[in-house]
C-alpha cells in the first residue's frame, strides 16, 4: 500500500525471514508446484516455487533480493492474473492493509487452484498476552483495533480454513510486531520500530511516553523482575495465526 513507500525503507534490514516460521509456511503450502505471493513486500518467506509476487509499493519491490521471483506492482483487490493462475496463493501479514478485505479474499480464491495460506494475528490474544502493547503502548493496540481482522471472519471469507498458532521464537530473525518479546531493549531502537507498522504508523510523539516508561523500567530492572517468567521461555504464542484454506 502507498504508506509503505515511506514506512518500508528499512524492511530489508529488519525483516529477514525466520527459518522456523518459514518451515511452518512451507508445510502449509503442501505440495503446491507454483505459488503467488500477494502483498509480497520484500519477498520474505517466498518458497523456491514462487512464480510471481504482487506488491503495491515500489519501495518494497526495490528491496527484493537478486534472484527473487518477478514482481508486479498491483493490489490484492485487483490481481492482474487469470482464474486458477497457481496451485497456491499466500498473503503474509498483509490483509490488515487492504482497502477492501472481501474483494481481496475473493481475488485470492479466484486465482488459487488448490490452497490459500494467510499469516495474520488474533487481536484479542495479542492485546492480552503481549506486554509491549498491554503495559506500555496501548496506543499501538488501539491503532491495531481499527485494522485487525478477526480470524474467524477471515476463515468465513475463505469458505473455511484451519487455524494454526505460529509461535514466536525468542531470537526471531523477522522483526515484526512481537518478534522482540524477550529482547525488550530492541523496541527503543527507531530502526526496529520503523519496520513494525503498528509502531511506525502511530508516530514518535504518540509512542514517546510509553517508550520512556519502558526505558526506565529496563534501567531500574523493573521490567526483568515483572517478566522474569518470559526469560525462561524459548517461544511464545501471542496470537499470530496461519490460516490454511483449500478452495
Amino acid at each position: 500500500m502507498a504508506t509503505y513507500d515511506s514506512l518500508g525503507t528499512t524492511y530489508a534490514r529488519t525483516r529477514q525471514p525466520d527459518p522456523r516460521i518459514a518451515a511452518q509456511i512451507r508445510a502449509a503450502l503442501g505440495t503446491a508446484t507454483d505459488v503467488i505471493n500477494v502483498g509480497a513486500g520484500t519477498g520474505s518467506y517466498e518458497p523456491p516455487q514462487t512464480t510471481l509476487s504482487v506488491e503495491p509499493s515500489e519501495v518494497m519491490i526495490a528491496q527484493r533480493p537478486p534472484g527473487s521471483a518477478p514482481a508486479v506492482q498491483a493490489v490484492a483487490e485487483h490481481l492482474p492474473l487469470v482464474d486458477d493462475a497457481a496451485d497456491a496463493v499466500m498473503a503474509l501479514l498483509t490483509v490488515h492493509h487492504w482497502s477492501d478485505l472481501a474483494a481481496g479474499i475473493g481475488e485470492l480464491r479466484r486465482v488459487a487452484r488448490r490452497r490459500i495460506v494467510i499469516l495474520t494475528w488474533d487481536q484479542e490474544i495479542f492485546r492480552e498476552r503481549f506486554w509491549l502493547v498491554r503495559d506500555y503502548l496501548p496506543e499501538a493496540a488501539a491503532f491495531d483495533d481499527t485494522r485487525a481482522i478477526p480470524t474467524d471472519q477471515l476463515a468465513d471469507l475463505l469458505g473455511g480454513a484451519r487455524q494454526e498458532p505460529v509461535p514466536v521464537p525468542h531470537d526471531c530473525l523477522d522483526g515484526f510486531g512481537a518478534a522482540y518479546w524477550r529482547r525488550p531493549r530492541a523496541y527503543l531502537d527507531p530502526q526496529v520500530r520503523a519496520g513494525i507498522s503498528m509502531l511506525a504508523q502511530n508516530g514518535e510523539d504518540t509512542l514517546a511516553p510509553g517508550l520512556t516508561r519502558l526505558a526506565d523500567d529496563l534501567a531500574t530492572g523493573r521490567w526483568h523482575t515483572r517478566h522474569a517468567e518470559l526469560l525462561t521461555l524459548d517461544t511464545i504464542d501471542v496470537g499470530y495465526r496461519l490460516l490454511v484454506s483449500a478452495p
